[in-house]
């Protein structure tokens, strides 16, 4: 009886995988909600952060740490979730990361202490680093490999409406709604997110056994340390100045809630365009793409910096930091998979998604004692500080770190 359970069982798998031969574009596309709801949650405090500190009794600054919450604990969720959900159907992983996603919003909706804000966040890091880690994997899984590329284009895409949409909606909302109301709505999302994946997402068993041993392999090796180091200072600067991007246009420009909405659109808007220029010059080199978005943000730092009273120059200065930061993600992806071993890229990505994280945190922390002590003015500044530096890094030592141009095709898809 338990010998013909287990071959109908292998059967059912077996025909399961066959079926993937044709694409099953329905699955994909609710992985492209899971990506457009996680990514939207991330991104919310920084377009409420002043009425959040606000209503929940905190400073500016420490309310930012709700990004800091995020940002540590999904770069550990990420390492860990292949080895922690070993054995367990991707299909019920996956239901299940975007079941914290419905929770951690709904939680931060009702949130009246810092406490149970930050618990919220930690919830939201599970799920954002779980998902990431095993996005492309369960992708692979779900069509034939000759549409992988265009499977990963469109789950890409939530991550654009994401960045695009998030933070102005969010503002605007906030204002006319409240944040809370904001947060209910993600919730909402993920619960329509969640019916969809039930619906759609076909049974996906485990397989392999993860190893941590190839982590540190990779942390050997030279090239990966420049492409991870690099990360964790450009993105650093990045989000220490996006996190806080709203204070500053509220206290230096002095500009609406209205019209701080339009600037985060076009911070949004420009940001989908990047990623366009950075395929482009990704497809040449990968470190040139770093490079042209660390310092063209570094500029658009120094602009705030010193033209940042004018409401004109700093909606613009806003705008063009999204276009520079578009180039930023397919960059180091792209740099870091044509310098790692192709058997060894999927580990490799699970590294690349860890240091944003820790870029992300340590982006939040430097950014909420910098606003606290100096004022908006002083994150701005180590924004600026930051990219230039990371940018200059890799001019300087990305000669030593040769790049598969070849695989840019396989890299982009991945």
């Amino acid at each position: 009886m338990s010998d013909s359970l287990s071959a109908t069982t292998l059967a059912f798998d077996d025909a399961a995988e066959e079926a993937r031969e044709k694409p099953a574009w329905a699955a994909v596309t609710s992985l492209t909600f899971g990506v457009f709801g996680l990514v939207t949650a991330e991104f919310l405090p920084a377009s409420l952060l002043t009425p959040m500190a606000a209503d929940v009794g905190v400073s500016v600054g420490a309310a930012g740490q709700a990004v800091t919450a995020t940002a540590v604990v999904g770069a550990i969720a990420g390492l860990a979730a292949a080895i922690v959900t070993r054995g367990i159907d991707r299909r019920i992983v996956i239901w299940s990361l975007t079941s914290l996603l419905i929770v951690s919003s709904a939680l931060a909706a009702v949130a009246t202490n810092l406490p149970t804000l930050l618990f919220a966040r930690v919830l939201l890091g599970i799920g954002l680093g779980a998902f990431w880690s095993m996005v492309a994997a369960t992708a692979m899984r779900l069509v034939p490999p000759s549409a992988l590329p265009k499977a990963m284009s469109l789950i890409f895409t939530g991550v654009s409406v994401a960045t695009v949409s998030a933070a102005p909606i969010g503002a605007y909302l906030g204002n006319l709604m409240g944040w809370r109301f904001v947060f209910w709505l993600s919730a909402l999302i993920g619960v329509a997110t969640l019916v969809i994946q039930m619906s759609v997402l076909p049974r996906l068993p485990a397989r392999g056994s993860p190893d941590i041993g190839t982590l540190f392999r990779l942390l050997g090796r030279p090239s990966i340390a420049l492409v991870l180091g690099s990360i964790v200072v450009v993105i650093s600067g990045h989000f220490a100045g996006f996190t806080y991007v709203r204070p500053f246009l509220e206290q230096i420009p002095q500009l609406s809630v209205e019209a701080i909405s339009l600037v985060l659109l076009a911070y949004g808007v420009g940001g989908f365009f990047g990623n366009f220029l950075g395929g482009a010059i990704t497809a040449r080199s990968a470190k040139a793409s770093v490079i042209f978005g660390a310092f063209a943000i570094a500029l658009m730092g120094a602009s705030l910096l010193f033209a940042g009273a004018s409401p004109v120059a700093s909606a613009v200065a806003v705008g063009l930091w999204g276009f520079a930061f578009g180039a930023l993600p397919v960059g180091f992806q792209t740099w870091l998979v044509r310098v790692a071993p192709e058997e060894e890229a999927e580990s490799a990505g699970g590294l690349l998604v860890a240091a944003f994280q820790v870029a992300i945190a340590s982006g939040a922390i430097f950014g909420g004692l910098l606003v606290d002590g100096f004022g908006t003015l002083g994150v701005i500044a180590y924004a600026t500080v930051a990219t230039l530096v990371g940018g200059l890094g890799v001019l300087l030592l990305g000669a030593k770190s040769p790049e598969r141009v070849g695989a840019g095709a396989a890299a982009h898809a991945l």
